[in-house]
């Protein structure tokens, strides 16, 4: 298992490196132009900017039984479909049964703003998402570090 972080605007990014190196986890930050991320000992790929091209980046590094860091729901059903575990950054663990709604919910969000809909933007990060995050990034790593 290695653990691929989708860095642009990724708040829990030395949660997750703290953890990956506790368990001794190879981790890849992949990030694009627009970012300069550089956290000793990890290995961080940077990409051209331009839409998507970071998660087309990360695609082709993941396999069966490594975990992704992500909020974007496309990336996350990709990963899902090659295997991978993805868990966003308040904690939610992506699966088979919620991916579809994730999916699906931002499909009709597209189409409303297309309209002339307007959505209050995402609520301010708290403590509580940290701990969710922690908690289930434990979980993640614990139930999958014999698979490694």
């Amino acid at each position: 298992m290695k653990i691929l972080i989708d860095a642009d605007g990724c708040p829990v990014m030395d949660i997750t490196l703290s953890m990956a190196k506790e368990r001794d986890i190879e981790t890849i930050i992949l990030c694009d132009t627009a970012h300069i991320i550089n956290k000793e000992g990890v290995e961080t790929i940077t990409v051209s900017k331009g839409s998507d091209s970071v998660d087309f980046s990360l695609l082709k590094l993941v396999k069966k039984g490594d975990l992704v860091v992500t909020q974007d729901y496309g990336l996350a059903g990709m990963v899902l479909a090659k295997g991978g575990l993805a868990i966003r950054q308040d904690g939610l663990v992506y699966n088979d049964y919620n991916i579809d709604r994730l999916l699906e919910e931002r499909h009709n969000a597209k189409k409303l703003r297309k309209s002339g809909a307007r959505f209050k933007g995402p609520k301010k990060r708290t403590i509580e998402d940290d701990t969710k995050y922690t908690n289930e990034l434990k979980k993640l790593l614990g139930e999958n570090s014999e698979k490694r």
